[in-house]
Parts: structure tokens; sequence; C-alpha cells
């Protein structure tokens, strides 16, 4: 059998990427153990939250499905970060573990030009140094012209509680035991990464009135541009807010050499920003609670997760922390918390495409690049299956920039800095992030959807309309100007609001902090959606801050105009520090910008590497 693309492993990247290669006409097949496990949640049901929340709706934006499935398979939504600035709100939903597969395989299962095969992958055929195909544990050999690994935590996994070590995947599924052997055989360099999971709680041995209710919003949201909401918001399922107190921090703190962590028994390293519950009590020694989070998994049984409350302990010390938590006194635990650990490659070895340096049409995505969650994994997903498709067309690849989007700060943060850690997105790293916003990924992304063919036609045109839109409430705001009357008068001063000069514009008005635009909608109705008010809002009002941001693109821009062949011999260019030239030399940035990006590398041998390009190179 032959395929243009082959797709290994059916968790979030790989379902972004079988879909979107088949979506741009690729004949694509999907490899997964287990029709049943794609796009399986073993961690936290949920979709979206910080940072995250905008990676789906970039996701979307560019054609992918994880937002639009999120919007059919959720039963809590919620803006985090609301009262905060704009740069950090993220929209975050409780998804139904049962639903969200299942809406994901049925949207795989019509997708045209895809194919789903159940087997495990163990090896790769490859021919000087290009990708030829997969052999199978069954030694069926199935051809491809391009392939992408998204095989999430199966590498060698193996699952830790206290000092037991049971080899196998999340869910106990038989893990994948020669594939990184054989990537390690073929040159690539493997980690060894760790994760882990709370335990899950029967709902009716919970003592729900003991704890704070945490309900979804009395707003509408999707996730996705293209969706209208569905749900019902007097319909959405409660979530509950505990504490961990005293006697939970004396339990672990006496048993913290039984834990997988702290007793030795663990090799890979685990996430610095979603770590266990007895990595927080020791690193946070002056924290006397920590917060937790009690979340349904699904509608259809009565199975809790408990956020936050990730541990290695041994089943019997489980128990005790468990009892020892606020309405859980009685709790039953249905499933045991547990670490897990895996192989992953070095992602310094991938191109911002995410095809491997070592072996051409050979591309990867999700954990197998060293990335935590599961919004990180689809992004990789989506643009692995986009490059896999415009190299095999001999087109340009999609790289997005780090001022156009999250997944363009994921990308660039795994190929020029590397982890040895799992990567998890915050806000934080991005430093455009006032720019990365929920409410303007489409117009941030969508024509690149357009250009590269991975949206439909009635999208693109839903965001051309939106974009008129805007450009009609600016105008409509830009006209209308304030007519001081008696009334309008009072209402300013009701609110302490300082009076402006007559016939002001609502666009100048809108500059001010205290003004919003439903203030101004009281003395003129304003006859847009609230979708368009708040993005054009936004614009207004950080208008100062987006010129700012907008001139240090510029210079960044300008950087990565400077291009550096990627066959560069950096021996030959002299007096660069020894540790650049290593670096440049394992990473082999494609421009003078990501070169600048990279830890090791000071300004003293980016000007040096720019003279030498501009003297050798300036007839290309």
């Amino acid at each position: 059998m032959k395929y243009d693309i082959i797709v290994v492993g059916g968790g979030h990247a790989g379902c972004e990427a079988a879909h979107i290669a088949s979506f741009m006409g690729k004949k694509t097949l999907l490899i997964t153990m287990n029709k049943k496990n794609i796009a399986d949640m073993p961690c936290n049901p949920s979709i979206g939250g910080t940072a995250k929340g905008v990676i789906v709706r970039d996701i979307d934006a560019l054609g992918g499905l994880m937002g639009k499935i999120a919007d059919k398979s959720h039963f809590q939504i919620k803006m985090l970060n609301s009262k905060k600035g704009p740069a950090v709100r993220s929209l975050r939903c409780q998804a139904d573990k049962i639903e969200y597969p299942k809406n994901m395989l049925k949207a795989l299962e019509e997708t045209p030009n895809l194919e789903i095969l159940e087997g495990m992958v163990e090896d790769l055929l490859v021919e000087n140094n290009h990708i030829k195909g997969v052999v199978l544990k069954n030694k069926e050999t199935i051809y491809s012209d391009a392939l992408i690994l998204t095989t999430g935590t199966y590498l060698k996994s193996n699952i830790l509680r206290g000092s037991i070590i049971t080899e196998g995947g999340p869910h106990g599924e038989a893990r994948s035991n020669h594939l990184s052997d054989n990537l390690r055989r073929l040159g690539f360099t493997i980690q060894r990464l760790k994760t882990g999971t709370p335990p899950r709680i029967k709902a009716s041995s919970i003592d729900f009135s003991k704890m704070s209710e945490e309900l979804g919003d009395k707003k509408y949201y999707t996730f996705s541009h293209d969706n209208k909401p569905t749900y019902k918001l007097e319909e959405q399922q409660k979530c509950y807010l505990i504490y961990t107190n005293e006697l939970t921090h004396q339990i672990i703190l006496d048993n913290l050499d039984k834990s997988s962590m702290y007793g030795g028994y663990v090799t890979g390293i685990g996430p610095r920003y979603c770590p266990s519950i007895e990595d927080k009590i020791v690193r946070f020694k002056d924290k006397e609670r920590h917060q937790l989070f009690l979340e349904p998994e699904s509608t259809h049984y009565d199975e809790w997760y408990i956020g936050g409350f990730s541990t290695s302990m041994p089943e019997e010390i489980q128990e005790q922390m468990v009892h020892s938590l606020q309405g859980l006194e009685k709790a039953i635990i249905t499933k045991y918390a547990y670490a897990i650990e895996y192989d992953a490659i070095d992602p310094l070895e991938l191109k911002p495409t995410l095809e491997t340096k070592k072996i051409e049409y050979l591309f990867t995505a999700g954990q197998i690049n060293g990335t935590s969650g599961y919004e990180e994994a689809a992004g990789q997903g989506l643009l692995a299956g986009i490059n896999a498709v415009v190299k095999l067309n001999k087109k340009d690849p999609l790289i997005l920039k780090r001022n156009e989007s999250y997944l363009g700060v994921l990308i660039d943060d795994l190929v020029t800095k590397g982890t040895s850690e799992p990567y998890r997105m915050l806000t934080s790293r991005a430093e455009y992030r006032l720019l990365l916003r929920h409410d303007n990924a489409d117009l941030r992304l969508r024509e690149y959807g357009h250009i590269y063919g991975t949206i439909t036609e009635k999208m693109y045109q839903n965001y051309l309309k939106r974009k008129k839109e805007i450009e009609e409430l600016k105008e409509f705001l830009n006209q209308t100007k304030l007519e001081l009357t008696e009334e309008t008068k009072e209402k300013f001063q009701e609110k302490g609001f300082h009076l402006p000069p007559n016939k002001t514009t609502f666009l100048e008005l809108l500059k001010r902090p205290e003004i919003t635009i439903e203030f101004l909608n009281t003395r003129k109705e304003i006859p847009f959606s609230e979708e368009t008010k708040e993005i054009v809002s936004i614009d207004i009002k950080y208008e100062g801050y987006i010129k700012k941001c907008e001139k240090e693109i510029e210079r960044m821009l300008k950087l990565e105009e400077k291009q550096i062949p990627y066959d560069i011999d950096y021996n030959k260019v002299k007096n660069l520090a020894s540790e650049a030239r290593q670096k440049l030399e394992k990473i082999r940035p494609l421009s003078i910008g990501q070169a600048a990006r990279i830890s090791g590398v000071n300004p003293a041998d980016i000007s040096i590497l720019a003279v030498y390009l501009k003297k050798e190179y300036a007839n290309e």
C-alpha cells in the first residue's frame, strides 16, 4: 500500500495532522493502536485555559478541528481572566470525555481522502535520508511520501505509583517498545520526560456542600469562529473549588520517600509549570494551602477529576491524601493517580516546519517534541500536516512568526531554545501577547488559511464580512459625536466621568480608560455585534501600546529578513565564540533573528555573523 502521507498516533496532534493533510487533498493514512482512544484525554478533559485557549482559536482560524469539536462537546465554558487585560484572557471549557473523542472520530471518518488503520508502528523505512514508509509490529510494510510522528506518551512509557512500575500507556494499553530505539539508531537524540495525572473520584461519595461552586459564564462563547453556541447557559454543569490543608501537607511530607519522584524511581524530567502535589508542597513550603478543582469528566458516568492533585504516591497513601480534603472524607477513588514517563526527541533536531533535520519528509508533532498539553499538541499537528502537504507540492512552508500566533512562539521556542522538560505555553512566553488575543485570531491567521487552502470558501467569506464590520464600526465611532444634553451631563456626573467638550467623537471618548463602549451605547445605539464591539474597543483603548509593539515588530522582522543559508559552514566564520559556533551548528537558524534568540549566542556573535553573511553572500 502507498499513501501520500502517513500519520502515526491518534492523539490531538495526530487528529489535526491527518485531517488537514486529507482536507488539502492528500491521500492520508492515520495509524493508531486503538480507534477508541482517538483524541483521548488521559489527563483533565478540558480544552483551553490561559494562553491555551488562544491556541485553540488560532487552530480554528487555520482550519483545524479542535475548536469546532470542543464547541460540540463541552458542558461548561468560561473566559479566564475576564477582569484582567485583554492580553491574558483565554477561553476554557470542560469537555465531555466521552463526547469529545466520539465527535472527533466522526469528523475524521467523514473526511475525504483519509483512512484509519489500527496497528503499531515499530520502525521507519528510510532511504538516502528520505522517509519511505513504516513497518508495523506484524511486519507489514506501508509506503508513503511523507510521515508525521505523533506518538504522544507511548514511546517506552512506564506508569509509576510509588515503587511499582508498570510498562504501558496512560490507560494500561500496550506501549511502543521499539520505535524510540529505532529513532536513536537513525541518529536522533532521545530524552526521557515525565508527566502525571490526579486520582478520579466517584461523584456519589463526594460531599459537595463543603465546597465552593465554580459556575460557567452567563455569556455565550465559542472557540470556533464559524460556530454558533449550541448549549444552554442554565444547563452548564457545576465544578467545585477546594484547598489542601495542614493534614494533607503532613501526610505528603511524612511519606515523601514513597513517592515515585522523591523515592528515586522516576528517571524522566517533569513539567515545571504543572507539578505534582508533592512537588508543590516541597517547593512552596511557605504556602499554607493549594487550590484544587473538582470537575466532572463526563455526563455519561459519575467520575470526577481533582485538578491540581497530580501525584505518584502509592495507592494506600493516595487514600489518606484524598480523605484529608474537605468534602472528600468518604470519597471512593475509582482510578488512582500515576506518573508516566516516556521517550521524546530533542526538538532542536527540528526545522521550524517541524520536519526533522536528519530525515527529509519526516515530521514530528506533539509530546514527542517535548511539549505538554492537548492544545500545544493539536497546534503542532496542524502545522506539521500543512507543511508536509506543501513540501510534497514543492510550495513555500507555513512558518508563523512570534508576532502572529502563540503557535509561532511555541514552535520557535522548541526549535531555537529546545526543552529539557515538558513545555507548556504561558502568556509570559509571548513578548507580543497584546497582539495575540482571543478576539483577533481570525484577523491574524485566516488569510494564511485561505492562501494555503486549509479553510472553506464559506469560512473565508465569514472572515471578510467580519473584517468589513470592524472597519464600519470604527468609521461609525469616528463619525458619531456626543451631544452634551442635560441628560448626558447627568450620566457623566453619575459615573464620576470628566465632561468632554461638546461634539467629541465616540472614537476619541473610547480612548479614555474609564469610558466603555457599553456606556457610549446608552448615549446612542451602536448597531454592531458584541464581538465586533469588543475587538474595536480593545484596538482603540490600547492603540498606544499596540503601536509600540508594532515598532518593535518592525525591528524584529528586519532581522528575520536576513536569511542564513542552511548549509553555511560556521567553521569559516572567524572570531565566533566557541559556544555560539556549537549552538549555531546544531540549531542551524534560518535567519539572523532566529540566531539572536539562541541561548549562548551573544550580540557580538550576531554582529560577526552578519558581517560574514554580507561579505560572503552579497550577490545571492
